[in-house]
């Protein structure tokens, strides 16, 4: 990708002015009219007691007084309060219980009515939609009342500097260990993983204060080279961003940016090292991009000179050494199922190296040479610790995907750098925000509650989604609203990504709170859970102490690299607890939102952090069946929760009963889908009679229906407001509310009903993600031709009928010459199939692929439909 910048000049300089628009005009002197940003990025004001909110502030004000007075009274007799909560607006909050409280009045009002009037073309399907209607009605009260009491947390990052910042540059910061993991450099594009990899080793936290631990569970040589390169890289990278203070430190996202204030403190050097840092970028992406013709190209050279009798094809690495791992052409022992393990360290070179963590000490950079073009002599060089995983894989052994490697990760860092935080990243998602570790080791570190905090969850925000969100990527209702609910409970759920663990949690530990005051952690007293490692044992009462701020060195001798070699083995979790009450859950498809229930059933809390600048952004499909896959994995694998031995019904009294609700709600909606796919086919008794009433007297039924759904709109529109959400954020959840219990749904629960019955149940498929060029190519993925697979065939029957329905009431118009009255009162009754297909709408432009470009083309297609249809019916009663 080419730039003015890149290519230098005065365009570039032009180029990058455009884009930096507060730097000076010209070189020299001091920042002139530079705005340096020196307050939180959360906390923009100029003291603790005025702190804005972000978007949504307007309708927030501060939770609790009493919060506030200790915020202000603490000093040298208790730690600072690291975290203020905020609440909605009283008047806003309880027109919103208010509203809802109406709507269940109303409810039961409207059943009463009709278990008085049992009244039908058909009772079967009368009774049917009682049913219906009581479960839409309990699922939806299950979701309104756990959003009664929304909570706002916000970071005080400035209180957190002051405790932990010293003024001689040291830093009484706790330990941390970063995850990060992928398995398949096609489907997870490498340029995206190794920008997770810059955007962590460039985040605002010390470098020796962190380490990160890189999952290759396909155990591949291009990932390994890649992550060589990109620790050449973040050679240059790293101090520039210090140096600058550029956000965000993902050099794809950040040079991709058109505008963005420039918050450094050398402006005058910024145009020409930004635009040598461009330079070096795009041929950081051209050894990317080669490395696989590369690695190619070596290993048939060796393969060649290599005239021994019964040689294979092997890939060679760079050093004239067999890969230990996947090969280019898979052999026994060198198969994506079938590997030793592999472990490689780098710190600040990329050879590889023993562990060494960096001192305490800034370690400044060297002037601009021939040989260094930038001038890093002001600037700290250091860069954590990075270490390469690739674990063992053997035939017969379930490696549980994910969750199986981050469980390695997680007993491999306890032997080496043992931080009692955990950070765990997906490879497609970066920092967007540089301060976003620090916002986390704020709620773990306050005083009120940060020992009982198991995991602080960030909401999952992406770029590259299209600007009208037609397939509800962002899921903002989720987001931005459930979980800010759930935050004034015992806290969000755990989501998959972007979340800071609190490591003896993970472990199995009883939070303080629960724990008798005699008793340490419950899991220092069961050490046979864990395995057969000694020396990860003898880790468990140092990764208790979260006051631990420097990590011990660890000597990676010959007995230590047979130990680490041990716990990435999958016998080693052979007889114990690792999957089960131990580390991430296996054997769920989400493994994610079982793993924080787990923690939550177990007595511990969770908080949400959301930030601005966003804490983390990542990729999502746009592509129709792609993005209905990762639907079907999420409710296929809630509706295995619901029915397994972490059902929220089984949970203990730790759990908050509104806690529990929420959970049950998280697991059952999936249901829904067979009454809503019995509503939608209602249309067909039409086809078949004459008329057909499922209620009667049908108007006071429409009346009831009416209301019922004005006032669950009205409500949506209330909450909308104080969530900081859109119209659009709204309707597009209802849409694939709609699109997923069509089509979606009904496949999660055929996955249930195949299990039950001891068989493998659907396959879940892992969600793909494309690497998307210029501008031009950034949205190619949403006209893509539609893949066309069985999950899509529910939706377009109902769409089919719906359509159809509307033509044979207009063919019935035109053949039996209704009156004016008798068509308004046909029209009443197809407003819910014109509401059915407007929910529909996005996918009907999925299934379109290229034409969705035209929706008018959709438009006219169903328009022709319905006349053709009309036509038909005209034409068949002629003769009838």
């Amino acid at each position: 990708m080419s730039s003015p910048a890149a290519a230098g000049g005065d365009h570039g300089d032009t180029a990058i002015r455009e884009a930096y628009p507060l730097l000076p005009v010209a070189s020299g002197g001091d920042h002139g009219d530079i705005a340096v940003r020196e307050a939180d990025p959360l906390l923009p004001a100029s003291n603790d007691e005025d702190i804005v909110v972000g978007a949504m502030g307007k309708h927030w004000v501060p939770a609790d007084e009493k919060e506030i007075l200790a915020s202000q009274e603490c000093g040298a007799r208790m730690p600072p309060l690291l975290y203020q909560t905020f609440r909605v607006k009283g008047m806003l909050i309880n027109l919103y219980r208010l509203l809802t409280l109406i709507r269940v009045m109303v409810i039961i009002l409207f059943f009463t009515w009709r278990l008085e009037h049992r009244d039908s073309d058909s009772m079967w399907l009368w009774w049917i939609s009682i049913v219906g209607d009581f479960w839409f009605g309990l699922t939806w009260l299950l979701n309104q009342i756990t959003k009664f009491k929304p909570r706002k947390c916000v970071p005080k990052l400035s209180k957190l500097r002051e405790q932990f910042d010293l003024s001689d540059g040291i830093s009484n910061l706790p330990i941390l260990d970063v995850f990060i993991t992928t398995v398949d450099p096609v489907n997870e594009p490498m340029l995206y993983t190794m920008n997770s990899v810059l955007s962590i080793l460039a985040t605002d936290y010390p470098a020796e204060k962190y380490a990160t631990y890189f999952s290759d569970d396909g155990g591949s040589l291009i990932h390994y080279e890649g992550l060589l390169e990109t620790a050449k890289f973040a050679a240059l990278w790293v101090p520039f961003c210090r140096k600058h203070c550029v956000e965000p430190r993902a050099p794809e996202n950040y040079f991709g940016r058109n505008v963005r204030p420039y918050t450094g403190n050398t402006p005058n050097e910024f145009i020409d090292d930004h635009r040598r840092m461009r330079v070096e970028y795009e041929e950081l992406k051209a050894r990317l991009d080669g490395l696989s013709a590369a690695i190619a190209r070596r290993s048939e050279t060796f393969n060649s000179a290599n005239t021994k009798e019964g040689r294979v094809n092997a890939t060679w690495m760079t050093d004239g050494t067999q890969w230990p791992g996947t090969w280019i052409e898979q052999s026994k022992g060198h198969r994506k199922g079938n590997h030793p393990a592999i472990f490689k360290i780098y710190y600040m070179i990329v050879e590889p190296v023993m562990l060494n963590q960096p001192s305490n000490d800034p370690q400044l950079g060297m002037p601009a040479s021939s040989d260094q073009p930038l001038d890093f002599s002001a600037v700290d060089v250091r860069l954590p610790t990075l270490v390469y995983l690739a674990r063992d894989k053997r035939p017969g052994y379930g490696h549980q995907k994910k969750e199986g490697a981050m469980n390695m990760q997680l007993r491999v860092s306890a032997l080496l750098s043992n931080a009692p935080f955990i950070i765990n990243f997906d490879c497609d998602h970066y920092i967007n925000n540089s301060q976003a570790f620090r916002a986390a080791v704020c709620f773990m570190l306050d005083p009120r509650d940060g020992d009982d905090t198991a995991f602080v969850q960030f909401p999952q925000r992406f770029d590259d989604v299209d600007p009208t969100d037609r397939y509800c990527n962002h899921n903002r209702m989720f987001f931005d609203s459930t979980l800010l609910g759930l935050n004034g409970i015992q806290g969000p759920s755990f989501v998959g990504t972007g979340c800071m663990f609190r490591r003896v949690a993970l472990y199995g530990a009883d939070p303080p709170r629960w724990r008798p005051d005699d008793a340490k952690a419950k899991v220092l007293h069961m050490p046979t859970i864990f395995g057969k490692s000694t020396t990860f044992i003898n880790s468990l009462p140092a990764a208790a102490n979260q006051e631990r701020s420097t990590a011990s060195p660890a000597t990676v001798d010959e007995a230590a690299t047979a130990e680490l070699a041990s716990v990435m083995t999958g016998p080693y979790e052979d007889g114990t607890q690792w999957g089960n009450d131990v580390g991430w859950v296996y054997n769920i498809a989400t493994e994610d939102v079982v793993t924080g229930f787990r923690l939550h059933r177990s007595g511990w809390r969770s908080r949400y952090c959301a930030m601005e600048p966003d804490a983390f952004r990542g990729t999502a499909p746009i592509n129709l069946t792609e993005r209905l896959y990762q639907i079907l994995r999420w409710s296929g694998g809630s509706l295995e929760m619901f029915f397994s031995r972490f059902c929220p019904l089984l949970a203990g009294r730790r759990l908050h009963p509104m806690q529990r609700v929420a959970y049950i709600n998280m697991t059952i909606y999936p249901l829904s889908s067979f009454f809503m796919v019995v509503y939608d086919l209602y249309p067909v008794m039409w086809l078949v009679h004459g008329q057909f009433y499922i209620q009667r007297p049908f108007q006071t039924f429409a009346l009831f229906v009416a209301v019922v759904i004005a006032t669950m709109e009205l409500i949506g529109m209330v909450e909308i407001k104080w969530a900081g959400l859109t119209l659009l954020d709204w309707f597009r959840n209802e849409q694939f509310y709609i699109i997923g219990t069509t089509g979606v749904y009904p496949t999660a629960m055929l996955h249930i009903l195949l299990r039950s019955l001891g068989l493998n149940g659907v396959s879940f498929k892992v969600t793909a993600k494309k690497l998307t060029g210029g501008a031009r190519e950034r949205f190619a993925e949403l006209y893509d031709d539609v893949q066309w697979v069985p999950l899509l065939v529910p939706t377009v029957v109902v769409m089919a009928v719906n359509v159809v329905s509307i033509g044979i009431a207009a063919g019935k118009a035109i053949a039996r010459g209704w009156s004016a009255a008798q068509v308004a009162w046909a029209a009443t009754g197809l407003l819910f199939n014109l509401w059915m297909l407007l929910l529909l709408y996005p996918f009907a432009l999925g299934i379109m692929g290229r034409w969705s470009k035209m929706p008018y083309i959709l438009f006219a297609l169903l328009a022709a439909a319905v006349a053709a249809t009309a036509s038909v019916y005209v034409a068949l009663a002629r003769f009838v």
